[in-house]
């Protein structure tokens, strides 16, 4: 399609719908969007047009439609799987959703804000918190990615235990479907029981059924205190058991508990040199808890310090902090929180995001870690996540000494062996990352016939032509 006059309508097309300077054919241009965030992904993208409403969405998608040309929609490109990636044909056009990041409106007698799918996540955020509300999805991308991308991937993050993923915080969708009709659901209802939930079909569809340009999403209020405390624990078990009774203790003042292991500390002092250690001795695991409540004063911490003194005395966690100051708090998250730099310093890995149930974590990490042992005696596992939800982010750095190069030819070996792990626990393979083009293919082996058959339908049905994000999830 270079240069015909097929391509040439089209890029006249879009220019004359969204405007010239916001449709970008020269290669120079295109490029930042045509590599995802990993730089694992190189494509060539036709174009990338980047409307300003859901009217020119819908225009671009009706143009795009008729010429039969596939689209990729793309947010804030921050995605892991290559999701949002063009591919090399030069046939594909992006359509970056970045432009439209309006907050709409927010109803706080509904505590509900109505944004558009380019807002930055810390932008919804800041202005939630402005309006005295908290919008609780938190990851580590917040600075960069866009609320249809996280939509899109059903996005988790670190307050997933105490608020929900993305599709938990999702009331109401304005969609632009393959055809080019918008789907209005910007509905800010709690209860609507008048048959299937259809703006459920496109959270976490990675944008193949349609383009997500507005939604509906939950406030919640402010929290007036917080805590955040790291435990010391010798096993996943004893981490597992110090999560169940901080929440039996504490309720739904639990907000995040996030595991790592002492491999994951070694890493984040070394390549964060000036990262103090959180004790003076080291240990098999840590557990980061963070408490929040509404009510002002000292009984959060009250509350907190006595969860974790029963848990000391009953043999549970071998030692503990709580911040006493927000730049404590700050120090102790950033523990976890450098991890994944802290890895990439290290050199290229292999990287598993998956979900068990949380009562088979420790199981789980057992009998993967010895079944590593046995094939990969020398490789380093960096063993994180998400406790609280069953999410771990399962990695493996080369042996010490070992080219990473070299490591990565184990990449096809290392998944197998740990997704067949997963999928004997009953787990998933991507438990907050989508699947992209990364784990299209590898979801085959772990779905039913049937499960794909049907997901394969309602594609066929929304999508007949199959324009939107093609090659991705399914």
């Amino acid at each position: 399609m270079a240069d015909s006059p097929p391509r040439q309508r089209l890029l006249a097309e879009l220019r004359s719908a969204l405007g010239a300077e916001h449709v970008l054919s020269d290669p120079q241009a295109v490029q930042a969007y045509a590599v995802d965030w990993r730089k694992r992904y190189y494509g060539r993208p036709l174009a990338v047009a980047r409307p300003g409403t859901t009217a020119q969405v819908a225009a671009a998608v009706r143009a795009c439609a008729a010429a039969r040309v596939p689209i990729v929609p793309q947010g804030g490109n921050t995605g892991l799987c290559g999701g949002a990636s063009p591919d090399d044909s030069g046939t594909q056009v992006v359509l970056s959703l970045s432009r439209m990041n309006r907050i709409r409106a927010i109803d706080l007698d509904n505590d509900a804000i109505t944004v558009e799918a380019g807002c930055v996540l810390a932008s919804i955020q800041a202005a939630a918190r402005e309006a005295g509300r908290l919008f609780p999805l938190s990851l580590a991308a917040e600075g960069s990615c866009e609320i249809g991308g996280n939509l899109s991937t059903n996005a988790g993050g670190t307050a997933v235990l105490r608020y929900g993923n993305a599709r938990e915080l999702t009331l109401g969708l304005e969609v632009v479907l393959p055809s080019g009709d918008v789907l209005d659901m910007l509905r800010a209802l709690r209860k609507d029981n008048t048959g299937y939930d259809l703006k459920q079909l496109f959270v976490g569809a990675e944008g193949t059924l349609g383009v997500i340009t507005a939604a509906v999403l939950k406030l919640f209020p402010l929290p007036a205190a917080r805590v955040t405390a790291l435990a010391a624990v010798a096993s996943a078990r004893q981490a597992v058991a110090l999560l169940g009774l901080v929440r039996r203790r504490c309720g739904d003042r639990v907000t995040a508990c996030e595991l790592f292991s002492d491999f994951c500390l070694t890493l984040v002092l070394k390549h964060f040199p000036a990262t103090p250690p959180p004790f003076t001795a080291r240990y098999p695991h840590y557990v980061l808890v963070e408490f929040s409540d509404t009510q002002h004063g000292a009984g959060l911490r009250q509350l907190a310090e006595e969860a974790l003194g029963d848990a000391l005395g009953d043999g549970i966690i071998l030692d503990a902090v709580l911040a006493a100051s927000e730049a404590q708090s700050r120090a102790l998250w950033a523990l976890r929180e450098n991890i994944s730099e802290a890895q990439a310093h290290e050199g290229q890995n292999i990287k598993h995001d998956l979900s068990v149930a949380t009562s088979h974590i420790p199981e789980f990490i057992e009998a993967t870690d010895a079944a590593m042992a046995r094939a990969f005696p020398t490789a380093r596992a960096v063993s994180f996540g998400h406790l609280g939800d069953g999410n771990l982010h399962y990695n493996f750095s080369a042996p010490e000494g070992v080219d990473t190069d070299r490591w990565m030819e184990n990449l096809a070996a290392v998944n197998r062996l740990v997704h067949d792990s997963v999928a004997r626990f009953n787990g998933s393979i991507s438990a907050e990352h989508g699947l992209g083009q990364l784990k299209r293919d590898e979801v085959v082996r772990y779905k039913s016939k049937l499960e794909l058959d049907l997901m394969r339908a309602v594609k066929t049905a929304i999508d007949p032509l199959g324009i939107m994000n093609p090659g991705k999830l399914l």
